[in-house]
């Protein structure tokens, strides 16, 4: 059961498994959690009266950059001054509406986790300047570990969406409305930096890609805004992440919710008002009711980490606060990027989003298929994360010589011409410090054969 606060306002629950997951409610049922928060309305939530019989998403948005994220329901519908069409596209536009671009393939789909990025409020003339957007936006969430060190995992794709009217509805002013194809739109639920759209519209770009597992909706603005959404879709991803196309800061919100989506992970950030946690034990790995010592003397959790320092500052131990509650709940670190926009992940956060990435993409990958047979002069070749190592063998007896190498033929491993079938194996493990848990390694390490014609 969610608990919610009076009005519309709802909190984050655990992450739902797979694709993004861009907010969640507070999970606690009315044993685990007795006493409900005191009453208060936290910004942008409004009466359930008036929104009863519509639809509605959960969303997480950032008033401004570095900020604490807020949440609140809005509904689903678009506004009525934003739904009404100027025109339709013209034949030529029309053609073009939905046109799906490689912008970073590193592997086959099956393989890769796969982020979409849908542009709104581009014009047929400007999709060159939205696939750059795309590019200059990915380059930046990349930028952050442990994205960075695991480049070799992803493919990213744009999604071509034909807009009637350049720009973002509520931009600049609030009274500002253009004709675009996701209808996003500043000032959504009458909160100027929530970036909302129309989710079913995006839905129906998104299908257009291979496999969507993250989609990130870009807007044609440069102003500050974003949101995270809570829904799961019939494509397969779970939630959305809008951002403006040309914001330097944009990018941090797709990080943050890529945390609960990917990692997992809860809200490290709380609300005064709601008090002391009494309820079960959460089972976000980075939210705990214990101590740093006992969940060393417990071995529970992040215990592995305790002591170490964290790239977000500090060291790791158990910090009051987080969950949306300031006691009662512990984090591991002082302030990481689920608690402020614009920090690093902590060691216990990166190691999490690692095993998300895992869940999605294969340690070892190769565009050559193992559904026939290859030829023993043949160029068999494998991408994996730069943290890795691969092992090769033949008919189960590794070649030693061949470790660490990305390309070989079965004849350089010593296949003979023998008239016989033989098979080539490559097995890859990620070798990286950065997890220390036993579960989670065993994610990390991939095999792959291969039937060398007689």
């Amino acid at each position: 059961m969610r608990r919610r606060l009076p009005g519309r306002f709802s909190i984050r629950t655990a992450a739902v498994a797979g694709g993004l997951v861009l907010t969640s409610a507070l999970a606690a049922t009315a044993s685990a959690t007795p006493a409900e928060p005191p009453p208060t309305r936290l910004a942008g939530a409004h009466d359930s009266s008036a929104h009863a019989a519509q639809r509605t998403h959960e969303v997480e948005y950032f008033t401004r950059p570095g900020g604490h994220p807020r949440h609140t329901e809005v509904p689903a519908a678009t506004p009525d001054r934003l739904a009404r069409a100027h025109r339709a596209l013209s034949a030529s536009e029309a053609a073009a509406d939905g046109d799906v671009s490689s912008v970073i393939q590193t592997g086959p789909v099956a393989d890769k986790l796969d982020v979409v990025f849908v542009g709104d409020g581009y014009t047929a003339a400007q999709q060159e300047d939205f696939h750059a957007d795309v590019r200059s936006k990915w380059e930046q969430i990349s930028a952050v570990e442990p994205y960075f060190s695991y480049k070799q995992l992803f493919n990213v794709w744009a999604v071509d969406a034909v807009s009637n009217q350049s720009g973002v509805s509520g931009d600049p002013g609030k009274d500002v409305v253009r004709d675009t194809a996701l209808k996003s739109y500043f000032w959504c639920d009458g909160i100027e930096r929530l970036l909302c759209v129309d989710t079913d519209k995006v839905e129906s770009y998104a299908a257009k890609a291979p496999q969507a597992d993250l989609v990130v909706v870009l807007s044609n603005s440069t102003k500050y805004g974003g949101a995270g959404y809570t829904l799961t879709s019939q494509v397969g991803y779970d939630g959305i992440a809008t951002a403006s196309s040309d914001h330097a800061d944009s990018d941090q919100v797709a990080v943050h919710e890529t945390g609960h989506s990917l990692g997992k992970l809860a809200d490290e950030y709380f609300y005064a008002e709601y008090g002391t946690y009494t309820g079960a034990e959460p089972s976000e790995s980075n939210a705990t009711k214990l101590t740093a010592a006992q969940l060393t003397s417990q071995q529970k959790k992040w215990y592995r980490w305790i002591g170490q320092t964290s790239p977000d500052g500090g060291k790791v131990g158990a910090f009051e606060g987080g969950r949306y509650y300031p006691k009662g709940i512990n984090r591991p670190t002082e302030n990481s990027i689920m608690r402020t926009l614009g920090q690093e992940f902590s060691l216990p956060g990166r190691e999490a989003m690692i095993a998300g990435f895992y869940r999605h993409a294969k340690v070892l990958s190769s565009p050559t298929g193992t559904d026939t047979a290859v030829k023993r002069d043949a160029a068999i070749k494998v991408t994996l994360p730069s943290s890795a190592s691969v092992k090769w063998s033949v008919d189960g007896k590794e070649v030693t010589a061949a470790r660490g190498k990305k390309s070989v033929t079965p004849a350089s491993l010593g296949v003979a011409a023998d008239g016989r079938t033989h098979t080539v194996t490559a097995t890859a493990t990620d070798n990286t410090t950065a997890v220390k848990d036993p579960a989670v390694r065993k994610l990390l390490t991939g095999s792959r054969t291969w039937k060398v014609a007689a």
